[in-house]
Formats: C-alpha cells, structure tokens, sequence
C-alpha cells in the first residue's frame, strides 16, 4: 500500500499504518484543500471592494429618492437595478473564457494545464524553484575519468565500481547506467549479498565471491565512503593508513569537485567466507579511488536563465548535490557569484532566520528531500509568488505547496498529480513560452476589470447622482439592465484580445488599490461626459423624457463600447491595434445601440427615434470622450505605476 521492497533483506518493525505512516503523512496533506493561491486571493479582494462600493452607492441611492417622496417600490427596483450595473456579472464567465483559452494556447507551448487558476499565477510567478539534473544539465551521466589515490587512471578502479553497479538490484540510476556502458567479464565473479543505497548512509555495497574469498565493494558520496575508511590503496598496490594520505584525498576530491565534476568515493574489504553482509560490515574499509562523472550543461540553458531574468523571474536551483559542483554549474549558467546556502546550515537555521535569507539565496545545496517545501513556504512568507518545477516522489510536497507546482511528463505519478502544470520536455525553454502565455492571459483579464469598473461605475454613479436632481428617473430599470447586457457583450471577446509587448515583460499581480484609483479615474471621466450629454439633452436640445433616455443609452453603450479600444492598452489607442473579435463586437454594438430605438423592441424598453440633431450631438460627445479618455489614461499611468 504504497511500500515496495526494491532490494535486499531486512526485519519489518511495523510501527505505524495507513495515515500514520511517513508515505501516508505526505497523502494526508495532498488531501488538504490547496492553498490559496495568488490569483484568487486577488479575486477575493477584488470582490470585497466592489461589495463595499454596491453597498454604500445603492443604499444612499435608495435614502435620498425616499427622502424625495418618490415612490418606494420604483425606488428599490431603480436601487437594485444600479447594483446589478455596477457588477461585473460577467467576470466569473470572462475568468473562465480567457483561462480555457489560456489553457489552448499553453498547450500549444507544450504546458498542459490542470488547475486553471495557475495560468494566472504562472504569469505573476517571480520566483523559480527548480533541481539541477536534467533542468539546467543535459541528464545525461557520462563517466569522466576514473582516478586511483595518486590521481592515476586506474582499470582496478573502473572494475569495482563496475561490479558495485553491475550486481545492484536497487532503483535504477543514470550513474550505475554510464558505468555499466563499460563491460568487464565477470565469470569469476557470483553475487552474494548487498546492501541497498539509501538517503542516510549515502553509500551502496555488494559482496561477491572471488577465488573462494568474499569482496565487498562499496560506492557513495565521498565523505561517506571515507567515514568507513581506515586504509587506502596507493597506485602500487600497498595498503597504508588513511591518516596519512586523507588530507590529500580531500583536496583532490575539491579540486575535481570545483571543476563541476560530481565524485564517488569506491572502497572494499575482504570479509572472509561470509555470505551475508550488513551495514556494520561497512567498517575498516580500504578507500581505492575516485569515479569523476559529469553531466554537461544544457547548450543553451544561459540564453534560456537569461529570458527568464528579462521576465522579471529569479531562478533559485534547489539540488542534492554538494555545494562546490552546484556552484560551477550555476557559474557556468551565468551566475558569477552565487550565493549559496548548503542543506546541513539549513537545519541549523529557525524559520524566521531562513525567512531573512532566502530571497538572497540562489542555490540551495546537499538538501534534503524534506526540506524542499519549507524553503517553497519560505520564499512565500516573503511575499514571493514561487513556481516549483520538480518530478519526483520527493518533491509531492513542494509542488503542493508552491503557487505554482509545475512537473513534467516522465515525472513520477505522485508529482504529476501534486502538479497544476505538466511540462511536456524537461526544458525551461517550455517554461519560458509558459510564462509568457499565463501574462497574457491575466493581461487580459485585468482588462475586463478595468474596463467593467471604470464603466460601469461612472455609468452608475451619473444615475445614481441624477436621480437627484431630476423629477424623473434617468432610466428605467430595464434600460440600465440593457445599458449593461449590451456595454459587457464586446468584452466576451477579450480573451482573444492581443497584448502588447510590456505587458509580458514583468510578472503582474492583483493591485486592488490600482483598480480602486483606476476606477475613480475613469469614473469620475465618464460621469462628466455623461452630464454633459444630460445638460445637452435638457438645456440645448429640450429633450423630452423619453428622448432623453434614449439619447442617454446610446450615448451611453457607444462610448462604454470605444472607451475599451482606449483602454485596452496603455500606449495611445491607435499605436495598439486591438483583437480582430473585439474590434468587430465593438463595431456591432454601436451599430446595434444606433438601431435599436428605431425598432419595435426599441419600444418595448420605452426608447424613442432620435433625430439627426439627436444623434450628431451625442457623435460630437463620443469622439471628445474618446480623445479627453486617452489623455487621461496617459496622465494616470505616469503617475500610478503598476
């Protein structure tokens, strides 16, 4: 029930099961609720803030046409129907539209994604999480040399270590792969017994019988395998005390190891005529030689790292492996100075003291498996919105715990489950088109926001304000609800929308303060121009009732509808060419808003046919606000970053 028993012998003391165990400790918290993520936090806030504003608006809309003796029932419907158009009913549907979308076009960028919300997230990703071997390297383990004590190349060397790799029945690994790639016979050999590798002792032995005599050979980390040293063997064959050569073994084990070479440590005792062996036999062992292995960097990963840089994305590699190959690996990848923070410093560390670091940090070396997700937690406590790109049974918990668990197709099942993302090559190149497509996906979505808000608030905020001073209601509620189907119905089409180059240059996230001043802004611009055409109608034109709201719905939903091919961008409107499905649903609805008083539904919602003077008054009024709008938005955006 998720235990299997790969290799070697061994008594089962059965301690705890099911949840209780360390296997189902990590399905326990795959099960809890994921945590919210950056994206919907944004949505929440969002959401509150128009909740405060529908709130305050329709209740003093409500007191002050009561207080006006008007009547009650028309007053509440008039009330309500002003809430329902200062809500953007259809952002829930607009998420959706431009995520599914989203979702296509990542596909297309070999990302197949499985929880829609992290589209949005992986566009406001600033931090990269992410292993060496296979990500920055090409995974492939090529054996470099093989070295006795002296540095020498060594064939006796080569030979044990091919026997360790040959005769384990343990998990496959690419290293026992690349030194099975060099065959020895070994017909003078039987297999007797073994020791499997495991993530405590490092270190890996096999005992088979030569010449009627028991050889145990051992292959590990380099620091583990002398641990269990007492001897070594020179280039002649003598054996003398490790004491006096371990000075020298360790500085060799540097120099090879400050050239980017990953070292193992091969060493073997004679045991005699046992036939088993245990992890105490691993004692007084004779320390042979180096096996240098490497694992060439990706040709273009720099070109990739720097992308990544220009998208506003650190990249923080979390490996397993020590600190001095990890530092030539992330120097050769365009780090000249990494700063580097090792596995066993980080146990030593209290979380607050890891939470002053770890934006500093751009390698997390010799960690282990557990403490990946506490560096991910960390990174969030820091304000960080973190992806974590891993694909084994060790890294469930990170995924599952980062903004953005990110995984790959040949990637254990647990990671791919944990995963929101699944790349289909282990390539940051995939990434990168990844990160890009998720920018332009939430771009999108912040327009309907802003576009919605804006909108809409001014719209209701003129209503709301000439209640007050009319002797009758600006619109009727069927009109305002209307006003609001046919102002939304051009933004259903923003998911195909194209994005201009800046937007995806840095991560974005959700400012509600931003969308609070961008909605006062645009508010308060389209409120004036909508009193504007309230006093042309009353004053200039001496508009009837029924006139006057007509003229006002056009005026209304054509400049709503402009208005968003202004908006949409920050560059002036005609320097950004907008989507070829929003231009025409633009143009559709301002045909439509033009037609429809002239038609039998028209009558329907009380409008009336509006003169030629009608409408090349509100024509005049819709181009100053198109050109006053653009002004605006020029002036807001050197003020207001975002």
């Amino acid at each position: 029930m998720g235990t299997n028993v790969v290799s070697g012998n061994a008594k089962a003391v059965v301690v705890g099961t099911g949840a209780k165990t360390e296997f189902g400790k990590v399905s326990e918290r795959l099960k809890l609720r994921p945590p919210e993520t950056e994206f919907e936090r944004g949505v929440r806030r969002f959401g509150y803030l128009l909740m405060e504003v529908t709130l305050v608006l329709v209740v003093v809309t409500f007191a002050i046409n009561v207080y006006f003796a008007r009547p009650v029932l028309e007053s509440l419907l008039f009330s309500l129907a002003l809430a329902v158009g200062l809500t953007p009913q259809l952002l829930p549907a607009i998420i959706s539209i431009n995520l599914a979308h989203g979702a296509k076009g990542m596909a297309q960028q070999k990302v197949i994604v499985k929880r829609l919300a992290s589209i949005e997230n992986f566009g406001s990703m600033n931090v990269l999480c992410s292993d060496k071997t296979g990500t920055l390297t090409e995974g492939v383990i090529r054996i470099h040399s093989v070295l006795d004590v002296n540095g020498n190349e060594s064939e006796k060397v080569l030979l044990y270590a091919f026997l360790n790799a040959f005769y384990q029945t343990g998990f496959t690994n690419p290293i026992d792969e690349a030194i099975r790639a060099h065959h020895f016979d070994l017909s003078g050999y039987q297999k007797l017994d073994e020791v499997p590798y495991d993530f405590i002792r490092k270190r890996l032995s096999i005992l088979v019988l030569k010449d009627d005599t028991g050889l145990m050979v051992t292959k590990g980390a380099m620091q583990n395998v002398l641990d269990v040293c007492s001897s070594i063997e020179t280039s002649e064959g003598t054996i003398v005390e490790i004491v006096e050569a371990r000075k020298q073994i360790q500085q060799r084990f540097e120099e090879l190891s400050s050239k980017g070479f990953r070292v193992l440590g091969i060493a073997y005792r004679n045991v005699g005529s046992d036939k088993l062996i245990t992890k105490d036999h691993e004692a007084d062992m004779t320390f042979l030689g180096f096996l240098v292995l490497f694992d060439p960097v990706k040709p273009k990963i720099a070109e990739t790292i720097n992308k990544l840089k220009h998208l506003g994305i650190s990249l923080k590699i979390i490996t397993g492996d020590n600190r001095l190959v990890a530092r030539v690996v992330i120097q050769q990848i365009g780090f000249p100075t990494p700063r580097i923070l090792a596995g066993s410093d980080l146990r030593e560390m209290s979380d607050e003291a890891l939470l002053g670091r770890v934006n500093d940090v751009d390698v997390f070396a010799e960690v282990e498996p557990n403490q990946k997700e506490r560096i991910i937690l960390s990174l969030k406590k820091a304000g960080n919105v973190v992806g974590h790109l891993g694909d084994g049974i060790n890294d469930a918990s990170a995924l599952h715990a980062a903004d953005v668990g990110i995984s790959v197709e040949s990637a254990v099942d647990i990671a791919k489950e944990s995963a929101y993302l699944v790349l289909l090559e282990k390539d940051l190149g995939v990434l990168v088109r990844g990160v890009q497509e998720g920018r332009k996906t939430f771009a999108n979505t912040l327009k309907y926001v802003f576009m919605a808000t804006s909108a809409n608030f001014g719209n209701m905020f003129s209503m709301a304000g000439a209640s007050l001073f009319l002797p009758f209601l600006p619109l009727l509620p069927r009109q305002i609800l209307l006003t609001n189907l046919m102002t939304d119905f051009p933004e259903m089409t923003i998911a195909t929308d194209n994005v201009d180059s800046e937007m995806v240059e840095q991560p974005r996230r959700w400012d509600v303060n931003f969308i609070r001043n961008f909605m006062v802004a645009f508010g308060i611009l389209s409120s004036v121009f909508d009193y504007l055409t309230f006093g042309v109608l009353l004053i200039v034109l001496h508009a009837s009732i029924d006139l006057f709201r007509t003229g006002w719905f056009a005026e209304s939903v054509i400049s709503a509808s402009l208005i968003v091919l202004v908006i949409r961008s920050r560059r002036p409107f005609f320097k950004s060419t907008p989507g070829k499905h929003l231009l025409i649903a633009t143009l559709m609805i301002v045909g439509a808003a033009l037609i429809f008083p002239f038609t039998l539904l028209g009558d329907l919602f009380g409008f009336k046919s509006l003169p030629i003077s009608f409408l090349l008054v509100m024509a005049i009024i819709v181009v100053l606000c198109i050109i006053v709008g653009d002004v605006v938005k020029r002036t807001f955006y050197k003020r207001v970053k975002f």
